[in-house]
C-alpha cells in the first residue's frame, strides 16, 4: 500500500509540474530556434543583446479559451493534490478518494480541451504572427498532450484507491 501511495503521489506531482511548465513556458509554436510563441507572448532571441525580446500575443477568442482551460487544469490538479493530502490524514479507514479523483479527471478534460482547441485553431491564434506553415508545435504543446493521459490515469487511480491503515 505504501508503494502505491507513493507512486500515485509522485505521478500527481510530476503531472502537476508538467502542466505548470506547459502553461507558463515559451514554446507552444516554434518557427526556428530563436523565434517562439506561447499562450502569452511571441518571443525572439536578439543576437546583438543576447536577450529574448517578447511582445504580447494578439488575444483572440480561441487563445483566451486555451489560456483559461490550461489555468483551470493547473487549478483543478492543485486543488486535487491539496484535497488528497487533507483526505489522507482525516478520512476514516476504508474511504475512497472520490473528490480527488474527480478533480484530476476534470484537470485532464480541461487540458485535453485546451490542446484540441490549440491544435484545430492555431492558424487563428497565430494570425498576426509569422507564416504558420513554416513552424511546428513546440515542446509545451506536446507536454500538454502528454499530461492528458497521465492526469486521467491518476484520476482513475484516485477513484479506486482505498485508504487503509
Amino acid at each position: 500500500m505504501a508503494y502505491l501511495l507513493i507512486s500515485v503521489t509522485l505521478l500527481h506531482l510530476i503531472t502537476l509540474a508538467m502542466l505548470f511548465i506547459a502553461t507558463m513556458e515559451k514554446s507552444w509554436w516554434v518557427w526556428n530556434p530563436t523565434e517562439t510563441s506561447d499562450l502569452w507572448y511571441n518571443c525572439r532571441f536578439d543576437n546583438d543583446t543576447g536577450s529574448r525580446l517578447c511582445a504580447t500575443i494578439k488575444e483572440t477568442e480561441w487563445l483566451q479559451a486555451v489560456q483559461v482551460l490550461m489555468i483551470l487544469s493547473v487549478v483543478f490538479s492543485s486543488v486535487s493534490f491539496l484535497v488528497f493530502l487533507g483526505q489522507l490524514f482525516t478520512m476514516s479507514k476504508g474511504g475512497l478518494f472520490y473528490f480527488t479523483g474527480l478533480c484530476q479527471v476534470f484537470a485532464s478534460l480541461t487540458a485535453f480541451s485546451a490542446a484540441v482547441i490549440y491544435t484545430l485553431h492555431n492558424k487563428e491564434i497565430l494570425l498576426d504572427s509569422k507564416i504558420q506553415t513554416s513552424g511546428d508545435f513546440g515542446y509545451c504543446f506536446i507536454l500538454a498532450w502528454v499530461c492528458v493521459p497521465l492526469l486521467l490515469s491518476s484520476g482513475v487511480l484516485y477513484i479506486h484507491l482505498r485508504k487503509k491503515e
